[in-house]
C-alpha cells in the first residue's frame, strides 16, 4: 500500500476549486494562499493547505464519497480521542457539500527514531478504554466498502454478520473465486466459535491501522489518522498492523505487558488478516485473491 502524506506532482492546487476552497476558508477563518496536493491513499484527494494567516492545515475531498463520509471520519478521530490514549489531529471541520475535512497539520518527521514503546502502551490504553458494543451505535459503515456495523453483544457475530458474510456476498458478485473457493470463506464463518479464541469484550478499535495511518511527528510522537472506528476485537488491529508490516516487535511485546494477550493470538493474525484481504483482493485484484484464500483455508 502507498506511503500518506508526501508531495505529489499530480493533481490541481485545491485553490482551483473554488467551492472547496470557499469552504476551507469558512471553517478556518482565514483565506487559502497555496495548497499542494499529496499522495497516499485510494480513496479521497489530499492538500497541505497553507493559509494567509500563516497556519498550515491538512484537507482532503472525495469526487463521489457515500453520505456522511467525513463526518463519520471526523466522529472517529473524536471517539479515539476521548480515549486519552494516543494523539489524533484536530478536527477543524467537516462538511458534506462539498465533501470535505479540514485537520490540523502534524509536522511529519519518519527518519527521527520513533518511541515505539510509547506506542505499544498507547494502543494497548486505547483497545482497554472499550467500546459500548461490537460495531457502532451509530450504525455506520465504514471503509471504501461501506461494511456494515450493526451492533452486536459478541465479535463471533460481529465478525461473521458484518465482515466475512458481507464480503463473501462482494466476492461473489466480483467473480473473483468459484463456488469451491467462496465456500472455504463460508466454512471460516461458520467456525469462528472454534478458532476465534476465548471471548472478549469489545475493544475502541482504529479499524485501519495500517503503517501509513501511523505518523510520526519530528519529537517522535506517534499520531493516528484516516480511522474506520467501531468495536471490534483488539487482536484485529495487531493483525492489521503486520499485514503489510511496518511497526517494530517492541510494539507487540510492549502492548503484551500492559494489557496481555490471550494464549494462541498469534495463530489468530491471518484469521483476523482475512477482511482486509477480502476487501483488498475485491479491490484491487491480483495476489491478494491467493493471500485471502490462503488465510481462509488455515481455518476451514
Amino acid at each position: 500500500r502507498p506511503t500518506r502524506r508526501t508531495s505529489s506532482r499530480q493533481g490541481d492546487s485545491m485553490d482551483r476549486h473554488s467551492c472547496i476552497g470557499e469552504t476551507v476558508a469558512q471553517i478556518t477563518g482565514s483565506e487559502i494562499q497555496s495548497s499542494r496536493p499529496l499522495t497516499g491513499g485510494d480513496v479521497a484527494a489530499s492538500y497541505c493547505v497553507t493559509l494567509a494567516d500563516g497556519r498550515t492545515v491538512f484537507a482532503k475531498t472525495h469526487a463521489d464519497p457515500p453520505g456522511q463520509f467525513f463526518d463519520t471520519e471526523a466522529r472517529g478521530l473524536a471517539w479515539l480521542s476521548e480515549a486519552n490514549a494516543l494523539p489524533v489531529p484536530v478536527v477543524l471541520g467537516a462538511s458534506d457539500e462539498p465533501p470535505l475535512l479540514v485537520l490540523e497539520w502534524i509536522d511529519e518527521a519518519s527518519t527521527l527514531p520513533r518511541d515505539d514503546a510509547a506506542f505499544g502502551t498507547g494502543l494497548a490504553q486505547l483497545h482497554h478504554a472499550g467500546a459500548p458494543c461490537f460495531g457502532r451505535t451509530d450504525r455506520r459503515t465504514t471503509g471504501s466498502r461501506g461494511l456494515p456495523n450493526e451492533p452486536c453483544d459478541t465479535w463471533i457475530d460481529f465478525y461473521e454478520t458484518q465482515r466475512l458474510l458481507p464480503l463473501i456476498r462482494l466476492a461473489r458478485d466480483s467473480d473473483i473465486y468459484d463456488d469451491r473457493q467462496l465456500a472455504v470463506f463460508a466454512a471460516v464463518a461458520s467456525r469462528l466459535d472454534v478458532v476465534g479464541g476465548p471471548p472478549e469484550p469489545p475493544a475502541r478499535l482504529h479499524g485501519d491501522l495500517w503503517a501509513g495511518n501511523r505518523i510520526v511527528d519530528r519529537f517522535g510522537t506517534s499520531w493516528l489518522i484516516d480511522p474506520a472506528c467501531h468495536g471490534g476485537h483488539r487482536e484485529f488491529d495487531l493483525a492489521m498492523m503486520q499485514l503489510f508490516g511496518g511497526f517494530d516487535d517492541i510494539i507487540f511485546r510492549t502492548y503484551d505487558q500492559i494489557t496481555p494477550l490471550a494464549d494462541g493470538w498469534l495463530d489468530r493474525i491471518a484469521l483476523h488478516q482475512l477482511a482486509p484481504l477480502l476487501v483488498h483482493a475485491i479491490k484491487f485484484g491480483g495476489g491478494y485473491i491467493a493471500a485471502a484464500l490462503a488465510a481462509a483455508q488455515k481455518y476451514e
